[in-house]
């Protein structure tokens, strides 16, 4: 039989289902539990799976070669797993390449944010107020978008830099506990949990917009409003009826909304992920084939020539017309004429 040797993820969830099962091989506590919805589902999985091949985890877990990640949050995932010495193979974090958060992040959000509201809702943004939760790439491309169609934007921050990057913007950073009775449209762009929770829920205006665009349904506490009437206004858009008779209008059940309500971010933008993810998976298993020791089990991020590389290839498709150093320039200022430009801790 051939297995699979190499994980693609997106959110680290085929990365965190094998660990999971393997462990779960082991002891059977660790699915027994669920402590959310998604685990419910997961958990059953798990069980249903080991139910009919008791080693079926172990046994693809000892094949993979690597994985490489595509979002924040399964990032942070890895991490996570490695430092509690819980990650079995090495990982390359393709998510912080500079192609990858800089661009898929902010600038696909800024146009596929509004994309989504838009086909749920058919509703104008401007002069209404807009309360973004998180103030990252993703939240940053949406803060520009609403404002870009003339909304009041307000941020949520937990970080003072992020926060204080807002406010220079002209954004008023403000807490959900404040504006939860104000704002007209709300979007979750954090990859926490419950940071709309029932209570904000509950004093929401009428008609109030709610949505995510940045990880799993449980941004908003989906699980808690369940309980009430919801009355489909077309798929993917539902009245969430409260006992007072206050509506809000939630979009694409708490998931991403941009999916959900609409066909996701641009390909162009997508192509540099792809790109990124393409070029990590090779850089891995070629290590991998070679031997070569390059990789042992830890986290890593692309190096940065091959970051160029993909900006280069994007630039001949806007027909953008590149700088070049000369021999003296370059000299001057310490780099290589080809690149790469700028230190590993630069901030784009």
């Amino acid at each position: 039989n051939a297995y699979s040797n190499m994980i693609l993820d997106d959110g680290g969830d085929a990365t965190l289902l094998l660990h999971l099962g393997a462990r779960a091989e082991k002891d059977a506590t660790l699915i027994a539990k669920p402590a959310s919805e998604e685990e419910k589902f997961l958990f059953a999985a798990i069980r249903a799976r080991l139910a009919r091949d008791p080693m079926w985890y172990s046994t693809r877990l000892a094949h993979v070669k690597g994985v490489t990640e595509e979002t924040t949050t399964g990032v942070r995932r890895l991490y996570q797993m490695h430092k509690e010495g819980r990650l079995a193979f090495p990982a390359i974090n393709v998510n912080d390449s500079v192609t990858k958060s800089k661009f898929d992040n902010l600038y696909g959000c800024r146009e596929s944010l509004v994309d989504g509201i838009k086909r749920a809702t058919d509703v104008m943004i401007a002069g209404k107020v807009a309360l973004v939760c998180g103030y990252g790439d993703v939240g940053k491309g949406s803060a520009q978008a609403l404002r870009a169609l003339s909304a009041q934007v307000w941020v949520t921050e937990i970080d003072p830099i992020n926060a204080l990057q807002a406010a220079m913007e002209g954004y008023r950073v403000v807490t959900m506990d404040y504006a939860c009775d104000k704002a007209d449209i709300f979007v979750t762009a954090t990859g926490n949990f419950h940071v709309i929770t029932h209570d904000h829920m509950k004093k929401m205006k009428n008609q109030a917009i709610v949505c995510n665009i940045g990880h799993f349904d449980n941004e908003i506490d989906i699980a808690s409003i369940e309980k009430y009437k919801w009355e489909e206004i077309k798929p993917q858009v539902d009245h969430v009826i409260f006992p007072d008779g206050k509506r809000i209008i939630l979009l694409a059940k708490g998931r991403l909304v941009n999916l959900g309500c609409g066909t996701g971010h641009p390909s162009y933008v997508m192509s540099s992920s792809f790109a990124n993810q393409t070029i990590a998976q090779i850089e891995l298993w070629t290590e991998s084939q070679k031997g070569s020791g390059k990789y042992a089990v830890g986290v890593y991020v692309l190096p940065k020539h091959l970051d160029e590389k993909v900006a280069r290839l994007q630039l001949k498709k806007l027909n953008a017309q590149l700088t070049e150093l000369t021999d003296a320039q370059a000299r001057y200022i310490g780099v290589p004429k080809a690149g790469p430009y700028k230190a590993d801790h630069y901030r784009y």
